[in-house]
């Protein structure tokens, strides 16, 4: 009788441990298992610290545990790295594309590297080619490439030797929900037509749930595993959904419906409020519940996530904004008005006559496609980057005049946060209240603040660089509140982080709106969109769509569509080629 076939992942007891800068030691895998099937698709899934991307380090034989035993394709990953590494693909989180090389270039040296024949790579090269859509870019530049073009180049570049293996860290990390949808169909053509292994973590929790098995970690530890349909199980008549009441928004009523302790988590959806009750609560035992309509509803894969979560973990959320900013609540006074703006570097065009006004307190969403123009108009609004033509006005001064006293009322969380990596956590506040001219009695209250809200006094001495994702992220957000600005801008600040790290960061921005704070963001996580009030679609530099997310949603003419089904079919909508002599659509 022929022995069964080992499992292309098998790993059990697995410990790993790491030495901060400050001396502290980190548990980042605590007696951690983990399988994948054959020709299976297997979702590592977490929140920031839960140990997902060291785990993927010890599959791809980077980094040995240091107690427990694993073998990938059958082979000891510890006694034969290299064996295991010539057998799989692997694109990690920040893969090492060469922008200053075309695309074919960056394939040919990947398959230099790997060792592939010039007979193989003709083979290899047209699937690969056309399952990414590259072919039409082949002689680009990797640098002039969209953020979703990159993440497809490199993951065409893990594939150029056929693996037995393929695994994924974050990679759709930034990327746009179209760029999102279509390396999704390469990795489960890859899974159901090739028969391919992969394993991935990810952040977004319904890409796990297209997975056949997945595996939950929580500061290294492993807290639940199975089928999406089992993690799923844990919210069953546990999940509900509510309309807020007269006069106040969803994120208002999701915000009271986290701070009480009989619910374990509440997301704004479709103009309601969709949560998740502690374990033998009823909604009507949920305080802020009192008088309003609660109805039942079938949980999903993000539900039971949330309260396999919360029934393990301490429940705790985001502490309120303290003190209260120096700012009335929002009274309708437009405080950013754009008008027919244009933004042109070179012949190229990157904002083409846009036009939208915000007003005090209200939480306002630019949202598009990667290279749709939101940076560079974020850029042009927070007055680091001049329009080429068109007005820009902000908190009532005139941009082409009054930059530098504009940027004193403005907070900005750039993309990449602009953190300093070597300078400790206290060493970057510091510096952030000198630039803001903080002095005195003010900057020692500010700074008291920054790190009591954002609960960082823990990390003082610990360079940024090393911090987890989720406290980079509030360290970025801490800076740019630091002198109370009357207009925050927030740039993707929600890119990678998991589901908790992103209800916080929205819970404060909630806070903050309430307290008369305007807030424009921009995000790749279309559901965050119904936390704002009102958002505009972007696409190649033009104003595709704007209102609020109600108004999206009906606007995309679809049966009860979700913000990304929304988006995509607007976004589709105005690339599809008109027929000729057809009448112009209006945007």
């Amino acid at each position: 009788m022929r022995a069964a076939a080992p499992l292309p992942i098998l790993g059990h007891g697995l410990r790993k441990s790491f030495r901060r800068q400050t001396g502290d030691v980190v548990r980042a895998l605590d007696d951690v298992s983990v399988e994948a099937q054959p020709a299976s698709l297997t979702a590592l899934v977490g929140p920031d610290g839960a140990g997902k991307t060291t785990l993927i380090r010890l599959l791809v034989g980077l980094m040995p545990p240091e107690a427990g035993e694993l073998t990938v394709l059958g082979i000891d990953v510890v006694a034969h790295p290299q064996e295991v590494q010539d057998r799989i693909g692997y694109m990690p989180q920040k893969f090492g594309l060469y922008e200053d090389l075309s695309v074919q270039e960056n394939l040919d040296l990947y398959a230099d590297l790997q060792g592939v024949s010039a007979a193989d790579r003709a083979k290899r090269y047209p699937a690969l080619m056309e399952m990414t859509a590259l072919r039409a870019f082949r002689d680009r530049l990797a640098g002039r490439l969209s953020g979703g073009m990159k993440q497809k180049l490199g993951l065409a570049c893990s594939l150029v030797r056929s693996p037995d293996l393929l695994v994924l860290d974050e990679p759709t990390v930034g990327v746009d929900p179209l760029s999102r949808r279509e390396l999704w169909a390469i990795i489960h053509r890859l899974v159901d037509q090739e028969g391919l292994t992969v394993l991935m973590s990810t952040s977004y929790l319904d890409e796990a749930e297209q997975c056949g098995r997945v595996i939950l970690l929580h500061s290294g530890r492993t807290l639940a595993r199975g089928t999406p349909e089992e993690i799923t199980a844990a919210a069953a008549d546990r999940t509900f959904v509510a309309k807020p009441p007269a006069g106040r928004t969803a994120r208002g009523l999701q915000a009271r419906l986290l701070d009480d302790p009989a619910v374990v988590d509440a997301v704004p959806e479709a103009g309601e409020v969709r949560f998740v009750c502690a374990p033998q609560q009823s909604p009507r035992a949920c305080g802020p519940l009192a008088g309003l309509d609660a109805r039942a509803t079938t949980a999903r894969f993000e539900d039971g996530f949330m309260a396999r979560l919360r029934d393990t973990v301490e429940h705790r959320h985001a502490a309120p904004m303290m003190p209260p900013w120096p700012l009335a609540p929002g009274d309708g006074e437009v405080v950013v008005e754009v008008r027919d703006l244009v933004r042109r570097f070179g012949a190229f065009t990157a904002v083409d006559h846009i036009s939208f006004e915000v007003r005090r307190g209200e939480v306002f969403g630019l949202l598009g496609p990667n290279g749709a123009g939101k940076t560079t108009t974020f850029r042009m609004l927070c007055g680091l980057l001049p329009a080429s033509s068109g007005t820009l006005r902000m908190a009532g001064m005139d941009l082409r005049f009054s930059r530098a006293s504009a940027r004193q009322k403005i907070g900005y969380v750039a993309q990449k946060f602009s953190l300093y990596g070597q300078l400790s956590v206290a060493e970057n506040l510091g510096f952030f209240a000198s630039a803001y001219g903080l002095r005195g009695r003010r900057r020692r209250e500010r700074l008291a603040w920054a790190m009591e809200q954002f609960e960082l006094a823990a990390f003082a001495h610990l360079p940024a660089a090393q911090l987890p994702g989720g406290y980079k992220q509030r360290l970025a957000m801490a800076t740019a509140l630091l002198h109370e600005p009357d207009i925050v801008f927030l740039d993707e600040p929600t890119s990678g982080a998991d589901p908790l790290a992103r209800r916080e960061f929205w819970r404060r921005i909630t806070a903050l709106a309430e307290q008369g704070v305007t807030v424009i963001v921009t995000t790749h996580f279309m559901e965050e969109a119904e936390y704002c009030d009102r958002v505009v679609i972007l696409d190649a530099g033009s104003l595709l769509v704007q209102g609020t997310p109600a108004e999206i949603r009906r606007r995309a003419k679809l049966p009860n569509p979700t913000m990304e089904d929304a988006f995509i079919a607007i976004v589709e909508e105005a690339r599809a080629p008109r027929p000729a002599g057809g009448p112009e659509h209006a945007h």
